[in-house]
């Protein structure tokens, strides 16, 4: 049913075997190909609905065996009970970590579990709360891979149960970065059934959340460009930014610059301690701002080149996509699915690479996304084994506490072999006929 939904929002005629009788047949089909069931993206719906049933058992399991572990939740909780107890000012509000550093959005989600978990004082509820965002968070991701038929079923095992980091940032450590990257994917999702003005607007309520999601922002900047013209986009961006606004408007009226400052901070320093990704690096290194303003250019360069010669697939010059679609050369296409997703995850993926830091909690601002970046390399000989490999290299360089010089050396090597992979091939999505169709069904037999 989610197949034909989204045709019809994109005004398409629904493929046969959808709707109504695509049920017994597709049932059938699957019966027909069980051997095949873990190995063809079409069969991505039955795989992950078993692995979420699966996950809310692990959820439960984790929550009642494995301890939990303080870190910043009492923080959110003092700086949301500030706003409460009438501070607006936002350079006055702290919590045991420091200052408030996240947008509005934040306080105003956190605001809400503080009240659903007593003041913050019933950790258990606030796990399971947790636990519910997990798996709204797999579903969306769920059927964000079910658009675009590119990621084996596989694969899935190792994205839901056999992650503790994953599982870790949610439910044991409560952190805001899991609720971010939550409504992102169901702007992602809004952006699949061709709702661009609400998908922009969830996307700026993530923002409002943790400042991250921003590293999507070329991605989606270029989208909506590709898709309507630099005239129309304009309405769009402003949505993103009038919920900003909108959002801070009681902090921006007690201290306008004071709430900017703090909630969009992008010149932060970060603690070398925490480091995941620069740990062979001296420590003077790490912290020079010359080496900063490196990566940012580094991290610039490598998004226009990508956007000039990898997002762009169609044959208009990039001047060209400014223009409205009907003004174009070229007859204008809506952008697939694979489109959407590539131009969004590649977006993200190249800041994580050119990072200031990642610290542990930052895993999940593309941990999703991997199967699909893995899965988008032209790799023939060896290819599942290889980004299985990958997967796991990753996983483990994430599980290691403290960070070692090998784990972030490791880290960063497989971050370059999917940077290059994407940049000198990205794969298409399977173009299998739909295997409840009677023709299909007669000539296997």
């Amino acid at each position: 049913m989610l197949k034909a939904a989204n045709w019809k929002s994109k005004g398409r005629p629904a493929p046969p075997g959808s709707g109504r009788s695509r049920g017994p047949s597709y049932l059938g089909s699957l019966w027909q190909e069980k051997r095949w069931i873990l190995f063809r993206p079409q069969y991505t719906l039955p795989v992950a609905a078993c692995l979420w049933l699966a996950e809310i058992c692990v959820n439960l399991w984790v929550i009642r065996k494995v301890p939990y572990t303080e870190i910043d939740w009492k923080a959110y909780m003092d700086e949301v009970e500030g706003v409460i107890n009438g501070t607006y000012d936002y350079t006055e509000l702290k919590g045991d970590t420091g200052p408030l550093v996240y947008p509005a959005g934040f306080v105003y989600i956190f605001m809400v579990l503080y009240y659903i978990t007593d003041h913050g004082a019933n950790i258990q509820i606030g796990q399971y709360m947790f636990a519910v965002f997990y798996l709204i968070t797999l579903l969306l991701v769920f059927r964000i891979y079910n658009q675009t038929k590119k990621v084996p079923p596989f694969v899935f095992f190792f994205m839901c149960c056999a992650s503790y980091r994953i599982h870790s940032i949610f439910i044991l450590r409560l952190f805001n970065d899991p609720i971010a990257m939550m409504i992102f994917y169901m702007a992602v999702n809004l952006f699949l059934s061709n709702h661009w003005s609400l998908g922009c607007c969830f996307f700026s309520l993530a923002v409002s959340v943790k400042m991250n999601i921003l590293l999507f922002a070329p991605g989606l900047l270029f989208l909506l460009i590709s898709e309507f013209g630099f005239v129309r986009t304009i309405p769009k961006l402003g949505i993103c930014a009038m919920l900003q606004v909108v959002l801070g408007l009681p902090f921006l009226m007690e201290n306008p610059a004071g709430y900017v400052t703090s909630a969009f901070d992008l010149g932060r320093q970060f603690l070398f301690k925490w480091t995941v990704n620069w740990r062979f690096l001296p420590e003077e290194i790490f912290l020079n701002r010359y080496f900063h303003l490196a990566l940012l250019v580094a991290h610039l360069s490598i998004l226009i080149l990508f956007a000039v010669y990898r997002w762009n697939k169609s044959e208009e010059q990039m001047l060209s996509l400014l223009k409205a679609p009907e003004e174009r050369k070229m007859q204008h296409e809506n952008v697939t699915a694979d489109q959407i997703v590539f131009v969004l995850f590649t977006s993200n993926f190249i800041g994580i690479c050119f990072s200031r830091s990642l610290h542990y909690q930052f895993y999940v601002w593309y941990f999703h996304t991997l199967p699909y970046l893995l899965w988008s390399m032209h790799v023939k000989k060896l290819a599942h084994l290889l980004k299985v490999l990958i997967l796991g290299l990753i996983e483990l360089s994430w599980n290691t506490y403290p960070s070692t010089v090998y784990s972030s050396i490791s880290l960063h090597v497989c971050h370059l072999i999917i940077l290059l992979s994407l940049w000198y091939g990205h794969a298409e999505p399977e173009k299998s006929a739909p295997t409840d169709d009677p023709d299909v069904l007669k000539k296997k037999n």
